[in-house]
């Protein structure tokens, strides 16, 4: 390959310049000599080792622009670039026994925005996914209620519909962590969360339509899956927010999300959002059912269990840098991350470089929603400094998120659940990040 003289790139540079504003034009030139220095040495560099200079670079048209792309029925449905394919769900073999009750992580170190895709969105089973075919899928709403019902899809697809985007995360998100770090990856430490707009019926539309009786505190919620998954919830929880969906980002539930029909609770224990949803029976008390009892409760250290801890607490986690995506050179650095809480809105977060010692606020990014993911930033420059990298998120409740020292103090390391303390992040002078722990 010939790469073009400096003289020709300089005239090339100018002409496009002409168009500009002055002082667009002063940066655009200025950016230019910038490269020009870079592709001088890139030539040099090239012709004494052979290698050939990339012919998709400026000022050269790629490749790309001078032929026909693929056909827009090669996939009816779409799927994301093949240079995208490193970024999926993956599971610990070792978290689980069997795979039919196994959980896929997200990896929120390379998502945009606040949406989790459909494909991406985290998994945990029970009994595997089942298989339901829609026209014979029905929810049963019984016991203390006045009018017993049963509908079809399509009986609840004629009620008005609501959309409203809300994360929904494992109680378990980070618990492999308790005594110490293990998971040298975000998407393995956090990746049990996900949020996404989710549209259905509000479930004590439903039991308006059923009648709840006075005596009636508490539902069941069942799923139809092998396992017939269940969870007490209070019916303050199910007067408040709590949803029957069956739509998830613009498009009906996916299989292994409950299709075609589950049970969502905003900001709570993504157990209790049930999926493959099949009955609610009202009742006068919680029926303690195996995953309220040896499940999803609790452990602490003196061998008591906490139990119905719904809530999960507000937390925060810095995406960029992170084990996934170290720093690559010295100079600005925007360090992201993500904060989420069941009780309501993101408040605040602030960032910590030298593992909480001192703290400097972050910007809140975009939107800033109740029971949803909240993106926060810090824009500084990295010059090769080792750093202790933390977040620490505050809600409108008032609740800080606690640091792991107090949080152990309150509750020892038996537990695997709502470990929620502030997360480090330790940057080395390479750029690498590790997962560490400081208390």
């Amino acid at each position: 390959m010939t790469i073009p003289s400096t003289k020709e790139l300089l005239q090339t540079m100018q002409e496009a310049a002409e168009n500009l504003s002055k002082n667009d034009r002063r940066d655009f030139l200025r950016k230019g000599v910038s490269y020009l220095a870079g592709a001088a040495a890139v030539g040099s560099a090239g012709a004494a080792s052979g290698a050939s200079f990339s012919t998709n670079l400026p000022p050269n048209e790629p490749i790309w622009g001078r032929q026909l792309g693929s056909g827009v029925v090669a996939n009816p449905y779409g799927e994301p670039s093949h240079f995208e394919e490193h970024v999926v769900r993956r599971t610990v073999p070792w978290l689980t026994a069997e795979s039919i009750s196994s959980i896929s992580m997200s990896p929120i170190q390379n998502l945009q925005g606040i949406i989790t895709p459909n494909g991406l969105v985290f998994e945990r089973y029970h009994a595997g996914v089942p298989s339901i075919n829609p026209d014979e899928h029905r929810l049963m709403i019984h016991g203390l209620v006045d009018n017993p019902l049963i509908f079809t899809m399509e009986d609840l697809m004629r009620f008005p519909s609501v959309s409203e985007i809300k994360f929904i995360e494992c109680p378990a998100n980070g618990g492999m962590e308790w005594r110490g770090p293990q998971m040298e990856a975000l998407q393995f430490t956090h990746g049990m969360l996900s949020c996404c707009e989710w549209t259905g019926v509000p479930l004590k539309v439903l039991l308006e339509e059923a009648g709840i009786q006075p005596e009636g505190k508490w539902i069941l919620a069942e799923g139809a899956d092998g396992a017939h998954m269940s969870r007490s919830i209070p019916i303050e929880k199910i007067l408040d927010d709590t949803l029957v969906v069956y739509a998830q980002n613009g498009e009906m539930l996916r299989p292994e999300q409950g299709y075609p029909l589950r049970l969502l609770n905003p900001g709570w224990e993504g157990n209790t959002s049930i999926k493959w949803l099949r009955r609610i029976e009202v009742g006068d008390m919680p029926w303690h059912h195996r995953e309220e009892t040896s499940k999803y409760t609790d452990l602490m250290a003196d061998g008591r269990a906490r139990r119905f801890t719904f809530v999960q607490e507000c937390n925060s986690v810095i995406t960029s840098p992170c084990p996934e995506n170290p720093i690559k050179k010295p100079g600005f650095i925007e360090i992201e991350g993500l904060a989420w809480t069941g009780r309501g809105k993101i408040k605040g977060v602030d960032v910590s470089f030298d593992g909480g010692v001192n703290w400097q606020p972050a910007q809140l990014k975009g939107l800033v929603l109740d029971k949803a993911l909240t993106r926060f930033s810090f824009q500084t420059k990295w010059s090769g400094q080792p750093w202790l990298l933390q977040s620490r998120a505050y809600d409108e409740t008032g609740y800080v998120q606690p640091t792991l020292a107090q949080l152990r103090e309150q509750r020892g390391v038996n537990s695997i659940y709502h470990k929620n303390s502030i997360h480090t992040w330790q940057v080395q002078p390479t750029g690498e990040v590790k997962n560490v722990q400081v208390t």
